[in-house]
């Protein structure tokens, strides 16, 4: 059975890249008789707000779509700590103290997300009054697992590449887990088999490959689907005060209509859909 998922972060409201992102997953799991789930992952300390979540769920109901929710990440916190454990257990992981300041003053090679880090503290030693991240030893884990795989609904069959990221966070210096260990973890634990999200999130699964492969978890497929832009061809993005599906729908907008236009591509106005 597929399982697909929407995992929206109460940080800011959603938009309407993230109303085409739950409708793709939404379909492709009604299409095949499977479950369309609803996760809200509500690690990202002060940023969390509680209250966002209810207003996610007003949005998809409102758009028409159905769900099954699934527990939010806040309650999941245990699951990260052991599989850190694991990992440290492995000799995969060291600290890290540097800050984002000091990696772009010093990486000379840039990933998708960013500068690489040059791995200043992976022999360093630790001052123990400062916070400390947890990275990943990415050539030793690649050296671990070996050749990997990964099926695209959208582009095919993929060879495995996490080296292209260099030695990522995994443990956040404030936080229990980065994005990369905890939807890896969340993913495998919901039982999802079609993880759906923009094509910009399509490098990272090169690293969730490699997590499953470390840490023995079922490997699902993905579908990276192209994201909405705006009228000067940028993501949207809660940060760039893209209109929020809450202010559509508070000024009385239809929000089936909604739905079904952006399942046809039939875009508002200075709206348009990422070229392949």
């Amino acid at each position: 059975m597929i399982v697909t998922r929407f995992a929206p972060s109460p940080n800011g409201h959603l938009h309407l890249g993230h109303a085409y992102s739950a409708i793709v997953a939404h379909d492709l799991a009604q299409a095949a008789g499977g479950r369309f789930l609803l996760r809200i992952e509500d690690i990202d300390g002060e940023r969390s707000k509680p209250e966002l979540a209810h207003e996610f769920r007003r949005d998809l109901e409102w758009l028409g779509l159905a769900w099954d929710e699934v527990p939010a990440q806040s309650t999941r916190i245990q699951s990260y700590r052991a599989a850190a454990d694991r990992l440290a257990e492995m000799k995969l992981l060291y600290p890290c103290q540097c800050t984002r300041a000091e990696i772009a003053e010093s990486a000379s090679v840039h990933s998708p997300e960013g500068p690489i880090y040059p791995g200043t503290c992976k022999c360093a030693s630790i001052d123990a009054d400062k916070p400390v991240a947890w990275r990943l030893d990415v050539e030793r884990a690649a050296e671990r697992v070996g050749n990997l795989m990964w099926q695209d609904e959208l582009a095919g069959e993929q060879i495995g590449n996490p080296r292209i990221f260099g030695d990522v966070i995994l443990v956040r210096k404030a936080l229990p887990a980065s994005y990369h260990l905890a939807a890896t973890l969340d993913d495998a634990a919901d039982g999802v088999t079609l993880v759906t999200r923009g094509r910009d999130l399509f490098q990272a699964t090169h690293i969730h490959r490699l997590l499953q492969a470390l840490l023995e978890l079922p490997v699902p497929r993905w579908h990276h689907h192209p994201i909405l832009l705006d009228e000067e061809g940028k993501k949207l993005a809660k940060r760039r005060g893209s209109a929020s599906l809450a202010d559509l729908r508070n000024a009385g907008e239809d929000g089936s209509l909604l739905a079904e236009q952006l399942r046809s591509q039939n875009l508002p106005a200075g709206i348009s859909l990422e070229k392949a």
